[in-house]
């Protein structure tokens, strides 16, 4: 198994439009082979920096599944207008991918 996760920073008082952006989009992910399984995590509020952070957290059968998923038409489909809202963001989201080691 391979966990794929991006963490976002998005702007207090962006939240709501960016749940939104995430409840309404239209994903493909379950014809995707090897994908298991979808999560939008939404973390601690740091008013100090500005942001509520927020992590897509998804499971693959492989790393080779995942990797097969960001070089298809599916993958830029999914991500072909993200650049649209940069306004409701602290930055860009930060990937990180983890091979299970052990699971029950």
């Amino acid at each position: 198994m391979y966990i794929a996760m991006n963490r976002f920073k998005v702007a207090i008082g962006s939240e709501g439009d960016f749940e939104t952006v995430w409840r309404n989009r239209d994903s493909t992910l379950a014809e995707v082979p090897g994908f298991v399984e979808f999560r939008l995590l939404r973390g601690k509020l740091n008013e100090e920096e500005g942001y509520r952070l927020y992590s897509s957290h998804t499971v693959w059968s492989s790393e080779a599944d995942f990797q097969n998923w960001t070089k298809s038409e599916n993958f830029r489909a999914a991500h072909r207008n993200a650049g649209d809202r940069k306004a409701m963001y602290k930055g860009p989201p930060v990937f990180e991918g983890f091979n299970v080691v052990e699971g029950i």
